[in-house]
């Protein structure tokens, strides 16, 4: 986002909190916590900042656009009301029961007794959500009842993902294509973004465990102009504007992750933000200036906007440290990092930090490598070619992204 808001042709001069090796040679880095609203609301205030734009989904959950809103400072996303449609995923049900919004049928459950009496009866494989925010971990597909027993008291009884797993969402499973569509939305207009797919299993052919994301692709062709049209008007516009009903209007990012089950779009969750990785592959191909989409959601004139978008296709590769999603070692030293970017090829730095002159691994997803080409065939070939060139010890990354979409 930061890489996008710099090539905006108004010139903005940047500032990030807390920024990283790779964001640094665009913006100012402030060693401020995406979550330390106080500390940021005073940055803005100390350097004349005239927009704050939200990455991450802590700060929403806890109300940085309500904060910054009452000091009268200008501010690109949702409400911490708003923002409820991923930080609670039983709130989000309920919103889109009332909205008629296709989803897995689910009930939510506080009492682990409860819990595990219904998933006795539950049909397999069966999904066990923390309600909370969990960092993309906090969803288990269980394939056995003892999976699903375990699930139930990993979360509420021992904790496993803190306050956000004492209550717990008990889904039917959907089996089909995972798909992403993201909208810029005012609390009015809704604009969809390009349509992506991300691979969340850590393994090559989608095995092992889940993680946050190990790569994406856009545009992805189980997205028909006919599956994005439903998208768009049985799920994007209903949820917006049931959330305006209920006097919490959503601004900023929409990002609705699907299940394509038989031609047709199911909600999996809601999250209030951009998407990681999928954004990395989204973003690459808007043509609009991003600052000037920021600016019409912010004032509410996205009807007064055409957000245009590139015909090209884009492939973004995620390099782990060696373990995620479990344990790993940071701090290890990265070699043949490319010196510059083209058009075709980018190095979004995730989990990076600067020690004396060399770069290092500071979190479980290094780096994001994306390809960018005239089909995907193209872009993935750009991508990969990148991603052998660079290393660090324990190195990770899938060999098959874009697969599904390339038959390989």
């Amino acid at each position: 986002m930061a890489w996008k808001l710099a090539q905006s042709p108004r010139k903005p001069e940047l500032y990030c909190a807390p920024g990283n090796a790779g964001i640094e040679s665009i913006a100012t880095c402030a060693g401020i916590k995406a979550d330390d609203i106080a500390g940021l609301k005073d940055l803005v205030v100390k350097e004349k900042i005239d927009l704050t734009v939200v990455g991450p989904e802590a700060p929403l959950a806890l109300g940085i656009v309500d904060e910054f809103r009452k000091a009268k400072l200008k501010i690109f996303g949702p409400t911490k009301n708003a923002a409820r449609l991923e930080s609670s995923k039983i709130f989000s049900k309920d919103v889109m029961a009332k909205a008629k919004i296709l989803t897995a049928k689910a009930k939510s459950f506080d009492k682990t007794a409860e819990a595990l009496a219904y998933v006795e009866q539950h049909e397999l494989p069966v999904v066990i959500k923390a309600d909370g925010l969990a960092q993309g971990k906090g969803v288990i597909i269980a394939t056995t009842r003892e999976q699903a027993r375990r699930a139930i008291i990993d979360s509420i009884d021992k904790a496993a993902f803190g306050q956000a797993g004492k209550q717990v969402l008990i889904e039917q499973f959907l089996d089909g294509e995972e798909l992403t569509i993201m909208a810029f939305t005012d609390g009015k207009t809704v604009a969809p973004m390009l349509p992506a797919q991300d691979h969340k299993r850590v393994g090559d052919g989608d095995t092992g465990l889940n993680t946050g994301g190990m790569g994406a692709y856009c545009p992805a062709p189980v997205a028909t102009a006919s599956l994005c049209a439903q998208v768009t008007n049985e799920i994007l516009v209903p949820i917006v504007e049931a959330m305006s009903k209920m006097g919490s209007p959503f601004q900023g990012v929409l990002y609705a992750g699907l299940m394509v089950v038989k031609g047709t779009a199911y909600v999996l969750e809601f999250n209030a933000r951009m998407g990681d990785p999928e954004t990395q592959v989204v973003l690459p191909l808007l043509k609009t200036d991003f600052l000037e989409v920021i600016e019409a959601v912010v004032e509410h004139r996205l009807d007064q906007l055409t957000v245009e978008w590139h015909h090209d296709a884009a492939v973004c590769v995620v390099m782990t440290s060696g373990g995620y999603p479990g344990p790993y070692r940071s701090g290890m030293p990265i070699h043949r990092l490319p010196p510059h970017t083209t058009r075709s090829t980018m190095v979004f730095h995730a989990g990076t930090a600067r020690r004396g002159n060399e770069i290092v691994t500071a979190g479980g997803r290094v780096f994001g490598i994306l390809g960018r080409g005239s089909t995907l065939a193209e872009a993935q070939r750009e991508a990969y070619r990148i991603v052998k060139s660079i290393s660090f010890e324990g190195c990770h990354f899938r060999t098959d992204i874009a697969h599904r979409a390339l038959g390989a």
